[in-house]
């Protein structure tokens, strides 16, 4: 554990947020409201559904590329990723092979497709494939899909925010829902992925800071991994067939490969990204480029993680906070 410091699991006492924090915080819920505002402004002649579903088909690679790279990478990415090395091992770490499957998929097969199509939403397929109740059952499906998705995404950050707050964790839900909810539906697709992409600086940042100054509190990343190794949390070669093992090579690379692949190659939240591209060269080239962003923010998590668990080797935080699954 961490020497003198204040730390919380030295002083017992969980550390809440002070104005700066709170200054911060509030900055980036205003600032994401804001590009919502701008786009609703500058956009405002342009109320074709083409335009405000798909951007005009007009969205430069890059922010589609870090758009995709964020849009599955929700809080339960950067809170469950450590935990799941603090309590278990890094074999979940595979997922960044599982990636790689997963968008060479999406890029070379389901990106041409729905271009050929030239459809706006992936639900359209289904009409054209089949007939009109299948559409809507596809489309009633995702949605509630999408509430179940929302509920957690939202509950994660939501929980980490009430435990160093003041804020309720109701009132962290609702603030935050209404918040994206208010930029999404003002300025469309190009609010969305610009919002994306100035979240997803944020993110890679405040990973980078979380394990900077976790690696300086454990005497460096080498030591927090050798202690981390010690402990039988490094793991790489559990190549185990046996369906009840919790993370093995197949189940990670193989399962989450699949599983990728369907957010990435037919959910409607990528689709709809990649179609704002202007051609599918473009969107094959987001793809492409979204996934060194998905394995940084996936490997900070990890590395987190490993930095975490060095960090309470020895004094488990249980007793401090009330869950698992809150921060200190």
């Amino acid at each position: 554990m961490g020497g003198s410091e204040d730390y919380s699991i030295n002083t017992g006492k969980i550390r809440t947020f002070g104005v700066v924090d709170y200054v911060m915080f509030s900055l980036v819920l205003l600032l994401s409201a804001v590009i919502g505002m701008y786009f609703a402004y500058k956009d405002r002649k342009q109320v074709t559904t083409n335009a405000f579903m798909l951007a005009g088909k007009s969205m430069h690679v890059i922010p589609v590329a870090m758009s995709l790279a964020v849009t599955f990478m929700s809080a339960l990415t950067l809170l469950g990723n450590p935990v799941e090395v603090y309590n278990f091992n890094t074999m979940f770490w595979w997922l960044a092979l599982s990636m790689l499957i997963a968008v060479a998929a999406s890029a070379h097969v389901f990106a041409p497709f729905f271009f050929r199509l030239r459809v706006t939403t992936v639900f359209e397929y289904l009409q054209m494939r089949f007939n009109t109740p299948v559409r809507i059952l596809g489309s009633i499906i995702i949605i509630l899909q999408t509430l179940v998705y929302f509920s957690f995404i939202l509950y994660a950050p939501s929980l980490a925010l009430s435990s160093v707050t003041s804020v309720s964790l109701w009132g962290s839900v609702v603030g935050i829902g209404l918040v994206v909810t208010f930029y999404t539906t003002l300025g469309g697709m190009k609010a969305v992925v610009w919002t994306d992409t100035f979240q997803s600086v944020i993110i890679i940042a405040g990973l980078l800071a979380v394990l900077i100054q976790g690696s300086i509190v454990t005497g460096g990343f080498a030591h927090a991994w050798k202690i981390a190794d010690e402990r039988d949390r490094i793991k790489f070669d559990d190549f185990s067939f046996d369906p009840s093992t919790r993370h093995s090579f197949w189940s990670v690379v193989v399962g989450m490969g699949f599983f990728w692949m369907s957010l990435y190659g037919v959910n409607q939240a990528q689709v709809q990204r990649c179609i704002s591209c202007s051609s599918v060269k473009k969107a094959q080239l987001a793809l492409w480029l979204n996934l060194p962003g998905i394995v940084i923010i996936a490997s900070l998590s990890f590395m987190i993680g490993v930095v975490m668990f060095a960090f309470y080797a020895d004094c488990h935080p249980i007793g401090i906070i009330a869950k698992t699954d809150q921060e200190t």
